[in-house]
């Protein structure tokens, strides 16, 4: 009775950008409704959605960040992290020495 209404997470899966330019597609013809479409691929409607809105800011249809400028943003927030760390161990060799020397 405990798993009763309790579903499983899926695995998360990845798709290539041929995949999705499909299904935005197939969606955008409006022979079927975005949850249909995501019944027939096995896909979650949620996923369908974004790629269907992420696929209109890349056309200039609809305001935000394109693909590209997330993929740039992503990359600068990591080096962003990894340059504050870098900081952080230089701060700590710098008191470490400082007081080794007195």
């Amino acid at each position: 009775m405990e798993s009763m209404g309790k579903k499983k997470p899926r695995p998360r899966r990845s798709f290539t950008p041929e995949f999705k330019a499909e299904i935005v597609e197939l969606c955008r013809r409006g022979d079927r409704s975005v949850g249909q479409i995501a019944k027939d691929f096995d896909l979650t409607e949620t996923a369908v959605r974004l790629w269907v809105s992420q696929a209109e800011v890349d056309a200039g249809e609809r305001d935000g960040l394109t693909s590209s400028e997330r993929a740039e943003l992503a990359a600068l927030r990591r080096e962003n992290r990894r340059l504050r760390e870098d900081v952080e161990v230089r701060k700590r060799a710098t008191a470490f020495f400082a007081k080794e020397t007195r």
